[in-house]
Formats: C-alpha cells, structure tokens, sequence
C-alpha cells in the first residue's frame, strides 16, 4: 500500500475515517495544518480524523479497536491517484540530470511542431483574405458594369422616339392638371433648342459681356467696415416646428423678398422691409431643395425632392398660383438655376440629367444626359453671361457645359464629397465651389484652381457659397458663416467677418447676399429665417 501524496510505502501509515485513503503521517499532518482539508477529496479534515494503521498480534478482533472482526467485515481500503514509485535514476544527481535532459528535448520538439503549425495557419489565412480581396475586387467590378448598363439602358429609353403628344401649354392651373395625369414615368417629345433660342442666347451673352467691360463698382455698395459690424438684425420663424430645416434661399433684389426652401415640403415667400410672410406655398410632397426668383415676370420657381419642379405666377391678390407642374426627372431635384434673358431655367437632378425649359409654356426643350455621372447632380448654376453652365455632381466634380451645344467643355476635378453649392462671380471669370472639404475658387480663363478654403474640420460640410451681386464679396455657410473679401488670382482673399450660427444645430444651410450686400440672409437646420446687418439698418426688422 502506497501513500496518497507521496506514492511510496509509508514508513508510518495512517488512515482517513472520512475517506479511508492512506497518508504517511508526517506529510498528511503538515497538509492538514497548511490547509484543514483532504488532498485528495478536499473535504475538510482535522488531526482527530486520522488513525494509525496498526498490526496486532491478536487475530479475530481489529487491531485498533480490539472489536471481534471477521473476514467479511473486511472493506477494500481507497487509495488516491496510482502514482508511479520513483525510478532508480531519480535517486541519483547524474539520473535527475538525465531526466532533465530528457524532458528538455522533448520540450524542444514539441516548441518546434508548434511553430510549424504556426506558419501553416498563417499561410492559410493570408490565402484566406487574398482571396477575400479578389472576391471584392471581383463584386466592384460587376457592381460598376451593372450601373453603367443601367445608365445605358435608361439612356436608350429617354433617346428612342414615342408616339406621345406634345402636351398645350395652358396656364391658371390647366397645365399642371393635365401633368398630374401623366405621371411622373411618362415619356415626352424633346422639341430641342431652336436655332432662334440659340440666337436669343448668344445675343444676350454678347450684351451682357460688352456692359461687363464697363462694369463699375456701385456706390451704394455696402463698404468693408460696414460688413465687419455685421450682426444678427431679427429671426423669423418660418417653416413648421415638426419638420425643422431651410435647404435653400434666393432674394428678389428688385423687391426685397426672400425665399426659403424648407424640409416640411413648403416654400415661404417673406418680405424683409415688412417683416410679413407674404405667401406661403405648398404642393410639393417632400423637402424643398431649391427655390429661385424670376424677378421680371413675378414667376417664382421651387424643385423638390419628390421629382417635380413647380412654377408659381403672382396673382392680384399678392399670392402665387401654382402654373406648371413639371415631372421630366427620375429622381430628386436637387437645383434649379434661371438664365439670363429671364425666359429659360435648367433643373439639374440626382437622375444625372440637367433639363433646360422654357419658362412660358414650362415646356422641357431638352434633357441632357451625363453618361459619365452615375451618381447624380447635387447643384447647377448659370454663368451670369449665360452661355455656360456650371454643374456640381455627387461625385465630387464640378462639369462645365456649353449651353448651345449642351456638350461638356470642362471638368474640374479636386473636391472630396458631393459639390454642394456653385456661384459665379459676376466678374465673368471666378467660379466658387463648395463641397464636404470646404471651398475651391476656380480661374475660368485657365480653368485651374487657384485658391481652396478648408475652413471647418473634416466632419463639418460646406453647404453653400454665395457671390454678391458686384462681386466683391463672398459668403460661405458651414457651421458658421463667413464672409471674404474678393481679390485676385494671386492677391489675398481676407476674411472680414465671422458670424456664428445661432441655431444651436451647428449646420448654416444656406446664405445670399440682400442688394448691395447690405445684409445677409441665413438658413439652418432650424426654422428660422436669420438677417444679418448693420444694427442701425432702418430697413431691418424686429424678431
């Protein structure tokens, strides 16, 4: 009988009551008083319950308590774990240094086929994620081939011919009842850009251009210290509180009125002397992304994001009447720009197409398509010669079109997210670019970018950008709003002006100069219309 600890035949044997297993009893004593309880069953135990094994020379009684036993009141005695007698060679220093060699070198291969277990794993992973790569790679691909089919598709559609009616142009409302009934997918005859359209075009781009030669800074232009005292003159709430947001904002300068495009699908038309919401138009199904003024004609321009450009008459009474209903685009519109001679307007769209209309009779001449845009139009705007038409897609590039021949003439590459806003100066040659990583300014007469302002952090967009009317400043709307003094391709542009937005949303959404840049009007993710002025402007309002 060995010991349950040691393994080896005890020299003096005890024996568990509990358990019944066999201790040396000096090694059994010494574990109880480190630790109170059975090595083996860890069940607690105490020095009482540990007998002496004892040899008697009685027989027929136990040895220990002098009791009659016999051999059937004989139990087999529990023994822990079988441990091995120490080997001879572990009785010696040289046979333990044989035994440590041993285990060493086995210690070693076993070390060795790990790390070659190792390798082989790392092998088949890095085969793994080459070949997760590829396979994405290979998905990229056949994701682009397919979208470009779908370009090519659509665009074989839009070009083939159909046999629909052109639809008569009627106005008070006839017109946009009988556009409603089309629907949005119906499919029109294009009449095309006429010869005597084109004429019209370049006889007011070339009447345009000679007064530019002349063009004199106007008197009544506010001043830069008048600019430097900016602050906010009055706030007006007007657009719903449960669908807060101004997404864009145009100003008839002729009239003072100010125009805001808001996320409850309204457009609210607001006088500033008056401090009056004049009209307050609504039709659209969803947020209004851009409104325009056509100020000679009382024609008052707004396109959604429910696909549809809407044009709205001034009546007797002061209000706007809904004239046309305009559904040429697939998707949301997302700009709407006026030409010129204040007879034609482009609508440009996330369907990656532009539309030029003739304003009267709300007639589509053409539709343009951008094969090389998949990903659509986020802005557009007329130069103010309006030969030229400056387009901002989502995919970070800026398109220049000739009108005429509506052919791509140049690309400005640089942005980094969706070109959000696009301004011309009225010098003829400066073009402001706004876009996720802040403002470009390009030089169009050697169609490069001179100058870029990264004026917020990379998780704050630029969201609009604004030339005054003479070109002398330039407005830039972010998580506030600052304004530049306009200089030269190599000359400074110094800002004179930085107005916090004090939505509390962090995000001004829009700006435009008022005339003579005597003040400015802000939008935000709020629903309040902001005007920022000189605080002795007489002309300003109270909020």
């Amino acid at each position: 009988m060995n010991c349950s600890i040691s393994g080896e035949v005890p020299e003096e044997p005890v024996v568990s009551k509990k358990s019944g297993l066999l201790y040396e009893k000096r090694l059994i004593e010494r574990h109880i008083a480190d630790y109170g309880k059975c090595p083996v069953t860890g069940e607690p135990l105490t020095p009482d319950d540990i007998v002496p094994v004892k040899t008697g020379k009685d027989y027929g009684k136990c040895p220990v308590t002098g009791e009659p036993l016999t051999p059937d009141d004989i139990v087999p005695v529990k023994t822990g774990k079988i441990v091995k007698p120490r080997s001879l060679t572990a009785a010696s220093i040289p046979g333990m240094l044989g035994m440590f060699q041993n285990e060493w070198d086995a210690l070693m291969l076993s070390n060795f086929a790990l790390e070659q277990q190792l390798h082989t794993a790392r092998q088949e992973l890095s085969h793994a994620l080459y070949q997760h790569d590829a396979a994405c790679r290979v998905i990229a691909r056949l994701k682009k081939e397919r979208d470009e089919a779908r370009s090519l598709l659509a665009q074989s559609e839009r070009q083939a011919p159909l046999p629909v009616s052109a639809v008569p142009a009627v106005s008070n409302g006839k017109r946009a009842a009988e556009e409603e009934d089309m629907g949005a997918g119906a499919k029109r005859m294009r009449p095309g850009v006429s010869d005597s359209i084109i004429a019209e075009l370049t006889e007011c781009n070339a009447a345009l251009s000679q007064q530019r030669k002349k063009r004199q800074i106007p008197p009544t232009l506010a001043p830069i210290d008048a600019l430097e005292s900016y602050t906010q003159l009055s706030s007006h709430p007007l657009h719903k509180t449960n669908k807060p947001g101004i997404l864009s904002i145009d100003i008839n300068l002729s009239k003072d009125i100010v125009a805001t495009g808001g996320i409850d699908s309204n457009a609210v038309l607001f006088g500033r002397t008056s401090g009056e919401i004049l009209s307050t138009l609504s039709g659209h199904s969803k947020k209004v992304t851009s409104v325009k003024f056509v100020a000679q004609n009382d024609v008052f321009l707004s396109g959604s994001a429910d696909k549809t450009v809407r044009i709205w008459q001034s009546s007797e009474d002061g209000n706007y009447d809904c004239r046309h209903i305009l559904k040429d685009h697939t998707a949301e519109v997302q700009a709407v720009t006026v030409h010129a001679t204040n007879n034609y307007f482009v609508t440009a769209s996330l369907d990656a197409t532009w539309c030029f209309y003739d304003l009267a009779s709300g007639l589509c001449l053409t539709q343009v398509e951008d094969p090389l845009n998949s990903m659509g139009y986020t802005s557009a705007a007329f130069h103010p010669d309006g030969l030229i038409l400056g387009t901002g897609t989502a995919g970070a590039t800026v398109r220049i079109w000739d009108v005429k021949s509506r052919g791509n003439v140049a690309n400005f590459d640089g942005h980094t997210g969706a070109v959000t806003a696009i301004s011309f100066s009225e010098n003829g040659y400066f073009l402001a670019t706004a876009a996720h990583d802040g403002v470009k300014l390009w030089d169009l007469r050697k169609l490069k970018n001179f100058r870029s302002f990264e004026l917020y952090d990379q998780d704050t967009p630029t969201n609009s950008v604004d030339f005054d009317h003479s070109g002398s400043y330039l407005a830039i709307a972010g998580s506030d709003i600052r304004v530049f003094q306009v200089g030269s391709v190599k000359a400074e542009w110094n800002c004179i002006k930085t107005l916090p937005d004090l939505s509390g949303t962090g995000r001004a959404t829009c700006v435009k100069f008022g005339p003579d840049a005597r003040y400015l009007a802000v939008g935000s993710m709020d629903r309040n219309l902001r005007i920022f002025g000189l605080p002795d402007d007489n002309a300003s309002t109270e909020s």
